[in-house]
């Protein structure tokens, strides 16, 4: 089995509650997929991860999405871990500098360390999408969908993912 790549760029899937300033902050650590390989894939996966950028992705710029693509490297199957708001975006610079790679974008809309199910369901639909299918290109997994990264958009007035129609 090939080894996969998961890259951590933080987003709400990362936010912790900060004690000290009542804010909700984006963790700079691989804590929640750690915790949800540990607790749902129980060392069955050949997974290297890497934690990189560590922001709201309202806040990521070109130079971040530049760092994505310089991770990916030698990978042929990568997941990314990314804020929500501006996913697509990334989706979009990816696809148009990145080929002959399987890549997922996947993140969640309520913070793992409030509430687990959102963010682990998103995160190993997108796995278990790159352990049973080959199909080179980019796609986002959220709320039960994996589609390409063109067909999917983020409803906001309902605030979930929905195909394109």
């Amino acid at each position: 089995m090939n080894k996969l790549l998961v890259i951590n760029t933080g987003g709400t899937f990362n936010k912790r509650y900060n004690e000290q300033t009542g804010t909700l902050d984006v963790a700079k650590d691989n804590k929640a997929i750690l915790d949800i390989l540990e607790n749902c894939a129980r060392g069955n996966l050949n997974i290297d991860i890497k934690g990189i950028i560590f922001k709201d992705s309202l806040k990521i710029n070109t130079n971040d999405r530049e760092e994505i693509i310089n991770e990916i490297g030698k990978y042929d199957k990568i997941l990314i871990v990314h804020g929500t708001d501006t996913m697509d975006e990334t989706a979009k610079y990816i696809e148009k500098r990145v080929k002959d790679k399987f890549i997922v974008l996947t993140g969640a809309m309520h913070p793992y360390s409030i509430d687990k199910i959102e963010a682990t369901s998103n995160f190993m639909i997108g796995l278990s999408f790159l352990n049973t299918n080959d199909t080179k290109g980019v796609y986002i997994s959220m709320h039960g969908l994996v589609k390409e990264s063109a067909k999917l958009f983020k409803n906001r007035d309902l605030g979930i993912f929905q195909c394109q129609k």
